[in-house]
């Protein structure tokens, strides 16, 4: 086979790093919302009392900590590539990243290591009130480590506030500037309140299945109706910061919009292509199937403004993928409406009163489940992928980013990778699904205590093998 037809080690490590980031984003797109759920429902338990509360606290904590610990273990993974295998991006790039990445270490993985093991196994110990807050500072750690990798993502996409040495290293110059960059207040309001979307489309999934088997089950109905509300107040409220999002991509991505689009022709009154295929080589999007004049409404917010399209910008700044892109957008923005439709029509079945009753809305619910999951990984394909050719955007393009490595090298990692998480990521998920298959009951036992822990120098057999009633020794 001619060598051109192999994929070069660009190509190798950036699918790599696509491989792995996509892996790992599930995780923290579910724990995101969960830990600020789990703290609302232990508001409700301590400010009403009621068993319910507690019952679906116990039930969804157990899935948190499975989930967060794959979580913490497939972003491990991340670090290392910098290092490996795109030693230019970090060499150039760390005096500004490195700090916003340790920022969020400082702030949000301390935070959550020091409450997590009292979120998880100190109700018990340390009483409701002072477990409260634990619960409460793990979901603000979870908020704060999105609020810094976000911000450092956002610097990639629109920079700011650096000056340019003569090295060509990035220099910070202005740190409000670098945090706060034009595109971060957007991208992070819009990433979190999809994170949220994505726990409410799970919790109302697994709501409405054990509806399905008992409908009268107390924790399955506050599960699924507390899911619902979510899904019909929140994913309206998605759509207006979709939008914004969008008009700020417009103004500092144009060659990402153009390309979200189809757009390949500046014109007035510019449609919204629906359908079709955008092909490069030849410049146009085939088979287009659009409404005339409503992109430039939702991008410029007037009927006759102009839109850009991809032969107005240089051709070396088009993004490298035209059709993911296009498609991707379209998977997000699709499956958003159908989370509208699914909110607004659990509102009309509640004021119906048939919210628990309405067997197909529970079976739609269950289709439902995995959509958000589905949609921030295809959101996370158009960021990433429309950024392309660039690292940097505008300023340090993708192939002067890669480290001086052989191709079969970065290919022996990534088919390690892959067998290793489809191994260890693919059990981890089995499990979650076991436990969602578990009907949430009265009284539900939260994580094992009372039991030894094994730590360094220390078995816990002694103590096993004398049984619960044994008296120490004397």
């Amino acid at each position: 086979m001619p060598d051109n037809y192999l994929p070069s080690a660009l190509d190798l490590a950036r699918s790599q790093f696509a491989f792995t980031v996509v892996w790992h984003f599930l995780f923290p797109a579910f724990t995101i919302g969960l830990a600020s759920f789990l703290a609302v429902l232990e508001a409700f338990w301590l400010a009403t009392g009621r068993a319910v509360y507690l019952d679906s606290y116990r039930y969804w904590l157990k899935i948190f900590a499975i989930a967060f610990a794959m979580g913490v273990v497939s972003g491990l993974v991340m670090s290392y590539q910098f290092g490996t295998n795109w030693s230019v991006f970090s060499d150039k790039t760390a005096p500004i990243l490195g700090p916003l990445l340790g920022y969020e270490v400082l702030t949000a993985f301390f935070l959550e290591a020091g409450f997590l093991g009292v979120m998880l196994f100190g109700l018990e110990r340390v009483g409701p009130r002072l477990h409260f807050l634990a619960t409460c500072l793990v979901a603000v750690g979870t908020l704060t480590s999105a609020f810094w990798i976000l911000s450092a993502n956002s610097w990639m996409q629109t920079p700011a506030g650096y000056v340019l040495d003569a090295n060509g290293h990035f220099a910070p110059q202005d740190w409000w500037a670098v945090v706060f960059n034009p595109s971060f207040p957007f991208r992070f309001a819009h990433t979190v309140t999809a994170a949220y979307l994505t726990t409410a489309m799970i919790v109302g999934a697994v709501g409405a299945w054990h509806l399905l088997r008992d409908r009268s089950n107390p924790r399955a109905r506050l599960m699924f109706s507390m899911a619902m509300w979510m899904a019909a107040i929140v994913a309206p409220v998605q759509l207006v910061l979709g939008d914004l999002h969008g008009t700020n991509t417009y103004h500092h991505q144009p060659a990402k919009v153009a390309a979200m689009e189809g757009h390949f022709d500046s014109e007035r009154r510019a449609p919204s292509i629906l359908f079709g295929w955008p092909d490069a080589q030849a410049e146009t999007t085939r088979w287009a199937i659009g409404i005339p004049g409503l992109a430039s409404l939702y991008l410029a917010h007037d009927l006759n403004a102009e839109v850009r399209g991809l032969k107005a910008l240089p051709r070396d700044t088009w993004p490298t993928n035209l059709p993911l892109v296009f498609w991707a957008f379209r998977v997000m923005v699709g499956l958003g409406f159908l989370m509208i439709a699914l909110g607004v029509t659990s509102l009309y079945l509640r004021w119906k009163e048939r919210l628990y009753t309405s067997r197909w809305l529970h079976r739609c619910a269950v289709a439902m489940g995995p959509s958000g999951l589905v949609a921030v990984t295809a959101g996370w394909v158009v960021t990433e992928s429309g950024r392309q050719p660039f690292t940097v955007y505008g300023l340090l393009r993708t192939a002067d980013s890669v480290s001086p490595i052989a191709a079969p090298a970065v290919a022996t990692s990534l088919a390690a990778f892959a067998v290793v998480y489809f191994v260890v990521f693919g059990a981890g998920i089995w499990f979650l699904l076991h436990l969602f298959n578990q009907p949430p009951r009265p009284h539900e036992a939260g994580l094992p205590t009372g039991q030894p822990v094994r730590t360094a120098g220390i078995t816990p057999a002694p103590a096993l093998a004398a049984g619960p009633n044994a008296q120490p020794a004397e």
